[in-house]
């Protein structure tokens, strides 16, 4: 699920495009779980200030290609800490691969996963990072809904999700919660389309299920993946919505 993969050293000027990296902090981190596991993944910040909300993102299904480069994860990092001032993290999932490096463990079917989703929580605890919300893509969106719903964490954004591994139960978790929880839903999907997906996620009463026309479970194209961007930052800090098109971003009006 990754695509057009660009050096993370390489700043862009102008339109924002599929290979867009914008400036920031990136360091390299390393999650270690309650079973033992040591986990790889990348924390990237706002250059010059400090976020004031942050993403911990959950990749796609490890078996069909998914890892923490799967291209609108790894956009969320290209962009948006200087688009939104927002911090993202993101990780290879037990036994994944990825440029970064090797995750320890191996695939568990979303059961061993939830030593993942605490140990990333807990790193965005120890950072003292602000307002974390999770952002699941696919499987991802399965773990934040079984393993996500945690006293630190504001709420959950849900890409394409296919409500295959999570249960009633977990559902039911998030409605008792109160959480936001957001759910965009390609017309296109492969497992879940918007009707049915307004249906089964009426058992959480506050999250809102969007249908975005014309896309498909992978978002792929720039105009996808804008628009998932832009869904995700009118929750997380709505201030910055819509995000701009272009690097840098035009001054205020009262700035020129």
């Amino acid at each position: 699920m990754a695509d057009d993969a660009a050096d993370p050293h390489t700043f862009t000027e102008g339109m924002i495009r599929a290979g867009s990296v914008l400036p920031a902090r990136r360091e390299d981190v390393e999650l270690h779980t309650a079973d033992g596991l040591t986990l790889v993944g990348e924390l990237a910040l706002p250059a010059d200030r400090d976020p004031v909300a942050t993403l911990v993102t959950l990749h796609p299904l490890p078996t069909h290609g998914g890892f923490m480069d799967s291209h609108v994860l790894r956009k969320a990092a290209n962009r948006l800490p200087a688009l939104a001032d927002l911090a993202v993290l993101r990780f290879n999932l037990r036994g994944v691969t990825s440029p970064r490096g090797t995750s320890e463990g191996v695939f568990d079917d979303a059961v061993g996963e939830r030593f993942d989703v605490a140990a990333a929580i807990e790193l965005a605890e120890f950072r003292e990072l602000p307002s974390p919300w999770l952002l699941g893509w696919s499987f991802g969106t399965d773990l934040a809904l079984m393993h996500g719903c945690d006293p630190a964490i504001v709420g959950a954004i849900l890409l394409s999700p296919p409500l295959r591994y999570s249960r009633p139960e977990d559902l039911e978790r998030w409605a008792a919660s109160g959480k936001p929880v957001l759910a965009l839903v390609p017309e296109h999907d492969d497992f879940l389309q918007p009707p049915e997906a307004r249906e089964r996620f009426a058992a959480i009463p506050q999250a809102e299920v969007i249908g975005v026309d014309g896309a498909k479970h992978l978002w792929v194209g720039e105009p996808a993946v804008r628009r998932v961007l832009d869904e995700v930052v009118a929750r997380v800090n709505p201030g910055r919505a819509p995000l701009p098109t272009s690097w840098p971003p035009p001054a205020p009006a009262g700035d020129r």
